[in-house]
Protein backbone atom coordinates (compact mmCIF):
# COMPACT_ATOMS: atom_id res chain seq x y z
CA UNK A 1 0.00 0.00 0.00
CA UNK A 2 1.04 3.60 -0.43
CA UNK A 3 0.92 5.59 2.80
CA UNK A 4 1.52 9.28 3.40
CA UNK A 5 2.57 10.56 6.82
CA UNK A 6 1.98 14.27 7.50
CA UNK A 7 4.46 15.37 10.14
CA UNK A 8 7.88 13.90 10.97
CA UNK A 9 7.91 14.54 14.69
CA UNK A 10 8.31 11.69 17.13
CA UNK A 11 5.03 9.89 16.33
CA UNK A 12 5.06 10.54 12.59
CA UNK A 13 8.65 9.49 12.05
CA UNK A 14 8.48 6.32 14.15
CA UNK A 15 5.16 5.34 12.55
CA UNK A 16 6.41 6.01 9.04
CA UNK A 17 9.61 4.05 9.49
CA UNK A 18 7.84 1.08 11.08
CA UNK A 19 5.05 0.99 8.47
CA UNK A 20 7.69 0.95 5.73
CA UNK A 21 9.31 -2.00 7.51
CA UNK A 22 5.95 -3.81 7.17
CA UNK A 23 6.49 -3.56 3.42
CA UNK A 24 4.33 -0.52 2.65
CA UNK A 25 5.56 2.36 0.49
CA UNK A 26 5.69 5.34 2.85
CA UNK A 27 6.25 9.02 2.06
CA UNK A 28 6.77 11.30 5.06
CA UNK A 29 6.05 15.03 4.74
CA UNK A 30 7.29 17.96 6.78
CA UNK A 31 7.30 21.71 6.19
CA UNK A 32 10.86 21.98 7.45
CA UNK A 33 13.22 21.64 4.50
CA UNK A 34 16.13 21.34 6.93
CA UNK A 35 14.56 18.34 8.63
CA UNK A 36 13.66 16.68 5.32
CA UNK A 37 17.21 17.18 4.04
CA UNK A 38 18.52 15.60 7.23
CA UNK A 39 16.21 12.61 6.87
CA UNK A 40 17.04 12.12 3.21
CA UNK A 41 20.70 12.07 4.26
CA UNK A 42 19.91 9.34 6.78
CA UNK A 43 20.21 11.60 9.82
CA UNK A 44 17.53 11.15 12.50
CA UNK A 45 16.69 14.45 14.26
CA UNK A 46 15.49 12.74 17.46
CA UNK A 47 17.10 10.17 19.73
CA UNK A 48 15.23 6.87 19.71
CA UNK A 49 17.19 3.61 20.03
CA UNK A 50 17.33 1.66 16.75
CA UNK A 51 15.42 4.21 14.68
CA UNK A 52 18.40 5.28 12.57
CA UNK A 53 19.15 1.68 11.58
CA UNK A 54 15.55 0.92 10.60
CA UNK A 55 15.27 4.19 8.67
CA UNK A 56 18.43 3.49 6.67
CA UNK A 57 17.30 -0.07 5.89
CA UNK A 58 13.91 0.93 4.47
CA UNK A 59 15.14 4.02 2.66
CA UNK A 60 17.77 1.86 0.92
CA UNK A 61 15.03 -0.62 -0.03
CA UNK A 62 13.06 2.19 -1.69
CA UNK A 63 10.07 1.88 0.62
CA UNK A 64 10.65 5.07 2.62
CA UNK A 65 11.13 8.62 1.37
CA UNK A 66 10.80 12.19 2.64
CA UNK A 67 9.49 15.36 1.03
CA UNK A 68 8.20 18.85 1.77
CA UNK A 69 5.45 18.47 -0.84
CA UNK A 70 2.07 17.27 0.48
CA UNK A 71 0.71 16.71 -3.05
CA UNK A 72 3.59 14.39 -3.88
CA UNK A 73 2.92 12.25 -0.81
CA UNK A 74 -0.88 12.20 -1.09
CA UNK A 75 -1.09 11.42 -4.80
CA UNK A 76 -2.32 7.84 -5.08
CA UNK A 77 -2.08 7.13 -1.35
CA UNK A 78 -4.38 4.52 0.16
CA UNK A 79 -4.11 6.14 3.58
CA UNK A 80 -2.90 9.52 4.82
CA UNK A 81 -1.83 9.73 8.45
CA UNK A 82 -1.98 13.10 10.19
CA UNK A 83 0.73 13.02 12.86
CA UNK A 84 1.29 16.67 13.74
CA UNK A 85 1.62 18.24 17.18
CA UNK A 86 -1.34 18.95 19.48
CA UNK A 87 0.29 20.99 22.26
CA UNK A 88 -1.67 22.20 25.27
CA UNK A 89 -3.27 25.51 24.40
CA UNK A 90 -1.99 28.32 26.57
CA UNK A 91 -4.56 29.49 29.08
CA UNK A 92 -7.10 26.66 29.07
CA UNK A 93 -5.13 23.41 28.78
CA UNK A 94 -7.11 22.21 25.76
CA UNK A 95 -5.28 20.48 22.91
CA UNK A 96 -4.40 22.98 20.19
CA UNK A 97 -5.81 21.56 16.93
CA UNK A 98 -4.45 24.29 14.66
CA UNK A 99 -1.89 21.99 13.06
CA UNK A 100 -4.32 19.09 12.68
CA UNK A 101 -6.92 21.14 10.82
CA UNK A 102 -4.26 22.87 8.73
CA UNK A 103 -2.95 19.46 7.69
CA UNK A 104 -6.49 18.31 6.86
CA UNK A 105 -6.95 21.34 4.59
CA UNK A 106 -3.69 20.58 2.77
CA UNK A 107 -4.67 16.94 2.37
CA UNK A 108 -8.05 17.98 0.95
CA UNK A 109 -6.38 20.07 -1.72
CA UNK A 110 -4.11 17.19 -2.70
CA UNK A 111 -6.57 14.26 -2.74
CA UNK A 112 -6.77 12.49 -6.09
CA UNK A 113 -8.48 9.14 -5.44
CA UNK A 114 -10.25 7.45 -2.54
CA UNK A 115 -8.17 7.49 0.63
CA UNK A 116 -8.61 7.04 4.35
CA UNK A 117 -7.48 10.11 6.29
CA UNK A 118 -6.17 8.77 9.59
CA UNK A 119 -5.64 10.92 12.67
CA UNK A 120 -2.58 9.60 14.48
CA UNK A 121 -2.16 12.68 16.64
CA UNK A 122 -3.69 12.64 20.11
CA UNK A 123 -6.88 14.65 19.73
CA UNK A 124 -10.01 15.45 21.78
CA UNK A 125 -13.30 13.70 21.18
CA UNK A 126 -14.95 15.03 18.03
CA UNK A 127 -11.76 15.98 16.20
CA UNK A 128 -12.03 13.31 13.52
CA UNK A 129 -15.47 14.59 12.62
CA UNK A 130 -13.92 18.05 12.49
CA UNK A 131 -11.25 16.76 10.10
CA UNK A 132 -13.95 15.30 7.86
CA UNK A 133 -15.79 18.61 7.90
CA UNK A 134 -12.66 20.53 6.91
CA UNK A 135 -12.05 18.19 3.97
CA UNK A 136 -15.68 18.22 2.80
CA UNK A 137 -15.84 22.00 2.95
CA UNK A 138 -12.67 22.35 0.91
CA UNK A 139 -13.45 19.50 -1.50
CA UNK A 140 -17.15 18.54 -1.69
CA UNK A 141 -16.25 16.09 -4.46
CA UNK A 142 -13.56 14.26 -2.47
CA UNK A 143 -13.91 10.51 -1.97
CA UNK A 144 -12.58 9.69 1.48
CA UNK A 145 -13.22 8.30 4.94
CA UNK A 146 -11.72 9.33 8.24
CA UNK A 147 -10.25 7.02 10.88
CA UNK A 148 -8.88 7.47 14.37
CA UNK A 149 -5.72 5.49 15.11
CA UNK A 150 -4.15 6.74 18.35
CA UNK A 151 -0.56 5.87 19.15
CA UNK A 152 0.68 4.16 22.32
CA UNK A 153 4.44 4.55 21.91
CA UNK A 154 6.80 4.81 24.85
CA UNK A 155 9.80 7.01 24.16
CA UNK A 156 12.90 4.86 24.36
CA UNK A 157 10.95 1.73 23.36
CA UNK A 158 8.87 3.05 20.46
CA UNK A 159 9.96 0.57 17.80
CA UNK A 160 9.23 -2.40 20.04
CA UNK A 161 5.85 -0.87 20.95
CA UNK A 162 4.92 -0.39 17.29
CA UNK A 163 6.11 -3.84 16.19
CA UNK A 164 4.78 -5.74 19.23
CA UNK A 165 1.85 -3.67 20.51
CA UNK A 166 -0.47 -4.49 23.39
CA UNK A 167 -3.23 -3.50 20.97
CA UNK A 168 -3.92 -1.39 17.89
CA UNK A 169 -6.97 0.84 18.25
CA UNK A 170 -8.82 1.82 15.06
CA UNK A 171 -11.90 4.02 15.03
CA UNK A 172 -13.86 3.77 11.74
CA UNK A 173 -17.40 4.20 10.48
CA UNK A 174 -17.40 2.34 7.15
CA UNK A 175 -16.45 -1.15 6.04
CA UNK A 176 -14.35 0.38 3.28
CA UNK A 177 -12.19 2.27 5.78
CA UNK A 178 -11.99 -0.79 8.04
CA UNK A 179 -10.71 -2.87 5.14
CA UNK A 180 -7.97 -0.35 4.32
CA UNK A 181 -6.87 -0.12 7.97
CA UNK A 182 -6.96 -3.89 8.22
CA UNK A 183 -4.60 -4.19 5.27
CA UNK A 184 -2.22 -1.66 6.78
CA UNK A 185 -1.98 -3.59 10.04
CA UNK A 186 -2.25 -7.06 8.51
CA UNK A 187 1.36 -7.94 9.51
CA UNK A 188 0.37 -7.46 13.16
CA UNK A 189 -2.96 -9.28 12.78
CA UNK A 190 -1.16 -12.30 11.30
CA UNK A 191 1.03 -12.41 14.42
CA UNK A 192 -2.06 -12.34 16.69
CA UNK A 193 -1.65 -8.83 18.07
CA UNK A 194 -5.12 -7.48 18.95
CA UNK A 195 -6.72 -5.01 16.53
CA UNK A 196 -9.56 -3.22 18.33
CA UNK A 197 -12.16 -1.62 16.03
CA UNK A 198 -14.42 1.02 17.55
CA UNK A 199 -16.31 4.15 16.59
CA UNK A 200 -14.47 7.44 16.19
CA UNK A 201 -15.34 8.89 19.59
CA UNK A 202 -14.39 5.74 21.47
CA UNK A 203 -10.99 5.57 19.79
CA UNK A 204 -10.32 9.22 20.59
CA UNK A 205 -11.22 8.74 24.25
CA UNK A 206 -9.28 5.48 24.67
CA UNK A 207 -5.99 7.32 24.23
CA UNK A 208 -6.78 9.97 26.84
CA UNK A 209 -8.25 7.47 29.29
CA UNK A 210 -5.20 5.19 29.01
CA UNK A 211 -2.69 7.96 29.66
CA UNK A 212 -4.76 9.47 32.46
CA UNK A 213 -4.98 6.07 34.17
CA UNK A 214 -1.21 5.53 33.98
CA UNK A 215 -0.58 9.06 35.25
CA UNK A 216 -2.98 8.29 38.10
CA UNK A 217 -0.87 5.29 39.14
CA UNK A 218 2.24 7.49 39.22
CA UNK A 219 0.61 10.24 41.29
CA UNK A 220 -0.94 7.64 43.59
CA UNK A 221 2.36 5.97 44.43
CA UNK A 222 4.01 9.37 44.90
CA UNK A 223 1.38 10.30 47.46
CA UNK A 224 1.92 6.95 49.18
CA UNK A 225 5.67 7.67 49.12
CA UNK A 226 5.16 10.91 51.04
CA UNK A 227 3.13 8.99 53.62
CA UNK A 228 5.82 6.30 53.83
CA UNK A 229 8.38 8.93 54.77
CA UNK A 230 6.21 10.08 57.68
CA UNK A 231 5.34 6.64 59.08
CA UNK A 232 8.65 4.84 58.48
CA UNK A 233 7.54 2.55 55.65
CA UNK A 234 9.44 1.78 52.43
CA UNK A 235 7.52 2.66 49.27
CA UNK A 236 9.44 0.08 47.23
CA UNK A 237 8.14 -2.67 49.52
CA UNK A 238 4.63 -1.19 49.46
CA UNK A 239 4.68 -0.93 45.63
CA UNK A 240 5.85 -4.53 45.32
CA UNK A 241 3.21 -5.71 47.75
CA UNK A 242 0.33 -4.08 45.88
CA UNK A 243 1.79 -4.58 42.41
CA UNK A 244 1.74 -8.36 42.75
CA UNK A 245 -2.04 -8.13 42.83
CA UNK A 246 -3.03 -9.00 39.28
CA UNK A 247 -5.83 -6.44 39.38
CA UNK A 248 -3.30 -3.66 40.03
CA UNK A 249 -0.03 -4.68 38.35
CA UNK A 250 3.50 -3.49 39.07
CA UNK A 251 3.98 -1.08 36.17
CA UNK A 252 3.94 2.67 36.83
CA UNK A 253 4.23 2.15 40.58
CA UNK A 254 7.73 3.61 40.87
CA UNK A 255 7.92 6.59 43.22
CA UNK A 256 9.95 9.51 41.93
CA UNK A 257 9.97 13.21 41.09
CA UNK A 258 6.72 13.14 39.09
CA UNK A 259 5.79 12.38 35.50
CA UNK A 260 6.76 14.45 32.48
CA UNK A 261 7.18 14.00 28.75
CA UNK A 262 5.13 14.73 25.67
CA UNK A 263 2.01 12.76 26.63
CA UNK A 264 0.98 12.56 30.27
CA UNK A 265 1.06 16.29 31.14
CA UNK A 266 -0.64 17.33 27.90
CA UNK A 267 -3.20 14.53 27.82
CA UNK A 268 -4.29 14.80 31.45
CA UNK A 269 -4.84 18.55 30.99
CA UNK A 270 -6.81 17.92 27.80
CA UNK A 271 -8.98 15.23 29.41
CA UNK A 272 -9.76 17.52 32.32
CA UNK A 273 -10.73 20.23 29.87
CA UNK A 274 -12.92 17.87 27.82
CA UNK A 275 -14.75 16.91 31.00
CA UNK A 276 -15.33 20.55 31.91
CA UNK A 277 -16.67 21.34 28.43
CA UNK A 278 -19.19 18.50 28.66
CA UNK A 279 -20.17 19.27 32.28
CA UNK A 280 -18.68 15.98 33.49
CA UNK A 281 -15.69 17.05 35.62
CA UNK A 282 -12.87 14.51 35.65
CA UNK A 283 -12.06 15.06 39.31
CA UNK A 284 -9.59 12.20 39.65
CA UNK A 285 -7.60 13.45 36.66
CA UNK A 286 -7.71 17.02 37.95
CA UNK A 287 -6.28 15.82 41.27
CA UNK A 288 -3.61 13.77 39.50
CA UNK A 289 -2.40 16.94 37.76
CA UNK A 290 -2.29 18.88 41.06
CA UNK A 291 -0.47 16.06 42.87
CA UNK A 292 2.15 15.79 40.12
CA UNK A 293 2.88 19.51 40.31
CA UNK A 294 3.25 19.32 44.10
CA UNK A 295 5.57 16.29 43.87
CA UNK A 296 8.07 18.24 41.76
CA UNK A 297 8.09 21.07 44.29
CA UNK A 298 8.48 18.56 47.12
CA UNK A 299 11.71 17.33 45.54
CA UNK A 300 13.17 20.84 45.81
CA UNK A 301 12.28 20.94 49.51
CA UNK A 302 13.86 17.51 50.07
CA UNK A 303 17.10 18.61 48.43
CA UNK A 304 17.25 21.81 50.48
CA UNK A 305 16.48 19.93 53.71
CA UNK A 306 19.29 17.48 52.98
CA UNK A 307 21.67 20.45 52.90
CA UNK A 308 20.58 21.70 56.30
CA UNK A 309 17.88 24.07 55.12
CA UNK A 310 19.80 26.09 52.53
CA UNK A 311 21.58 25.47 49.22
CA UNK A 312 22.73 29.07 48.82
CA UNK A 313 26.30 29.04 47.53
CA UNK A 314 26.34 25.22 47.37
CA UNK A 315 27.43 23.22 44.34
CA UNK A 316 24.73 20.72 43.34
CA UNK A 317 25.41 17.93 40.84
CA UNK A 318 22.33 16.73 38.94
CA UNK A 319 22.46 13.37 37.15
CA UNK A 320 19.93 13.33 34.32
CA UNK A 321 17.55 16.01 33.09
CA UNK A 322 15.47 14.29 30.39
CA UNK A 323 12.02 13.21 31.57
CA UNK A 324 13.04 9.54 31.33
CA UNK A 325 16.07 7.53 30.15
CA UNK A 326 16.73 6.53 26.53
CA UNK A 327 15.33 9.76 25.09
CA UNK A 328 16.50 13.32 24.50
CA UNK A 329 13.02 14.66 25.26
CA UNK A 330 12.90 17.45 27.83
CA UNK A 331 9.18 18.26 27.53
CA UNK A 332 7.64 18.81 30.98
CA UNK A 333 10.60 17.01 32.58
CA UNK A 334 10.76 17.29 36.40
CA UNK A 335 14.19 18.87 35.92
CA UNK A 336 12.53 21.94 34.40
CA UNK A 337 10.93 22.62 37.79
CA UNK A 338 13.59 21.26 40.14
CA UNK A 339 16.76 22.73 38.62
CA UNK A 340 15.44 26.32 38.32
CA UNK A 341 14.11 25.97 41.87
CA UNK A 342 17.58 25.10 43.13
CA UNK A 343 19.19 27.91 41.15
CA UNK A 344 16.59 30.31 42.52
CA UNK A 345 17.57 29.16 46.02
CA UNK A 346 21.18 30.13 45.32
CA UNK A 347 22.69 26.79 44.25
CA UNK A 348 25.37 26.43 41.58
CA UNK A 349 24.04 23.53 39.51
CA UNK A 350 26.22 21.23 37.41
CA UNK A 351 24.41 18.81 35.11
CA UNK A 352 25.23 15.65 33.20
CA UNK A 353 22.88 13.79 30.84
CA UNK A 354 23.78 11.34 28.03
CA UNK A 355 21.29 12.89 25.57
CA UNK A 356 19.76 15.95 27.23
CA UNK A 357 22.29 18.66 26.52
CA UNK A 358 21.05 19.59 23.03
CA UNK A 359 17.65 20.67 24.31
CA UNK A 360 18.72 21.34 27.87
CA UNK A 361 21.14 24.15 27.10
CA UNK A 362 18.26 26.36 26.00
CA UNK A 363 15.77 25.13 28.62
CA UNK A 364 18.05 25.25 31.65
CA UNK A 365 19.95 28.55 31.56
CA UNK A 366 22.43 29.09 34.35
CA UNK A 367 23.65 25.49 34.71
CA UNK A 368 27.11 24.13 33.93
CA UNK A 369 27.25 21.03 31.75
CA UNK A 370 29.67 18.21 32.57
CA UNK A 371 30.78 15.14 30.63
CA UNK A 372 30.26 12.54 33.35
CA UNK A 373 28.96 12.03 36.86
CA UNK A 374 32.40 12.22 38.45
CA UNK A 375 33.31 15.61 36.99
CA UNK A 376 29.86 16.91 37.93
CA UNK A 377 30.30 15.69 41.53
CA UNK A 378 33.80 17.14 42.03
CA UNK A 379 33.62 19.59 44.95
CA UNK A 380 29.82 19.27 45.19
CA UNK A 381 27.77 19.58 48.36
CA UNK A 382 24.88 17.51 47.01
CA UNK A 383 24.39 14.86 44.34
CA UNK A 384 20.87 14.43 42.90
CA UNK A 385 19.87 11.39 40.84
CA UNK A 386 17.02 12.75 38.70
CA UNK A 387 16.85 10.47 35.63
CA UNK A 388 17.60 6.75 35.91
CA UNK A 389 19.93 6.34 32.91
CA UNK A 390 21.80 3.02 32.97
CA UNK A 391 25.05 5.01 33.22
CA UNK A 392 23.95 6.15 36.68
CA UNK A 393 22.86 2.76 38.04
CA UNK A 394 26.30 1.35 38.84
CA UNK A 395 28.42 4.36 39.77
CA UNK A 396 31.49 4.04 41.99
CA UNK A 397 29.88 5.64 45.03
CA UNK A 398 33.12 5.67 47.03
CA UNK A 399 34.85 7.59 44.24
CA UNK A 400 31.96 10.06 44.12
CA UNK A 401 32.01 10.54 47.90
CA UNK A 402 35.75 11.25 47.95
CA UNK A 403 35.41 13.76 45.10
CA UNK A 404 32.61 15.72 46.77
CA UNK A 405 33.08 18.54 49.26
CA UNK A 406 30.20 17.24 51.36
CA UNK A 407 28.99 13.84 50.16
CA UNK A 408 25.20 13.94 50.30
CA UNK A 409 22.88 12.09 47.91
CA UNK A 410 19.27 12.86 46.99
CA UNK A 411 18.26 9.72 45.10
CA UNK A 412 14.97 10.73 43.51
CA UNK A 413 14.77 7.47 41.52
CA UNK A 414 15.57 5.07 44.38
CA UNK A 415 18.26 3.28 42.40
CA UNK A 416 20.55 3.03 45.43
CA UNK A 417 19.77 2.58 49.12
CA UNK A 418 20.79 4.31 52.32
CA UNK A 419 23.07 1.56 53.64
CA UNK A 420 25.03 1.30 50.39
CA UNK A 421 25.45 5.07 50.09
CA UNK A 422 26.50 5.58 53.72
CA UNK A 423 28.81 2.58 53.52
CA UNK A 424 30.54 4.17 50.51
CA UNK A 425 31.30 7.34 52.45
CA UNK A 426 28.23 9.52 51.96
CA UNK A 427 27.29 11.41 55.11
CA UNK A 428 23.63 11.81 54.17
CA UNK A 429 21.19 10.02 51.86
CA UNK A 430 17.53 10.63 51.04
CA UNK A 431 15.35 8.70 48.61
CA UNK A 432 11.66 8.99 47.79
CA UNK A 433 9.29 7.24 50.17
CA UNK A 434 12.03 5.46 52.14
Amino acid sequence: MKIAIIGTGYVGLVSGVCLSDFGHNVVCVDKSATKINQLNAGQVPIYEPGLNVLLAKNAAAGRLSFTTQVAEAVDGADAIFIAVGTPSRRGDGHADLTYVYAAAAEVAAALTDYAVVVTKSTVPVGTNRGVAEVIRKARPDADFDVASNPEFLREGAAIEDFMRPDRVVVGVETERAKEVMGQIYRPLFLRDFPIVYTGLESAELIKYAANAFLATKISFINEIAALCERVGADVKAVAKGIGLDGRIGAKFLHAGPGYGGSCFPKDTLALARIGQEHAVPQRITETVIAVNDSVKRRMIAKAVDLCGGSVAGSKVAVLGVTFKPNTDDMREAPSLTIVPGLIGAGAKVHVVDPQGRREGEALLPGVSWEDDAYSAAAGADLLIVLTEWNEFRALDLARLAVAMKTPRMADFRNIYDRETALGAGFVAYDGVGR
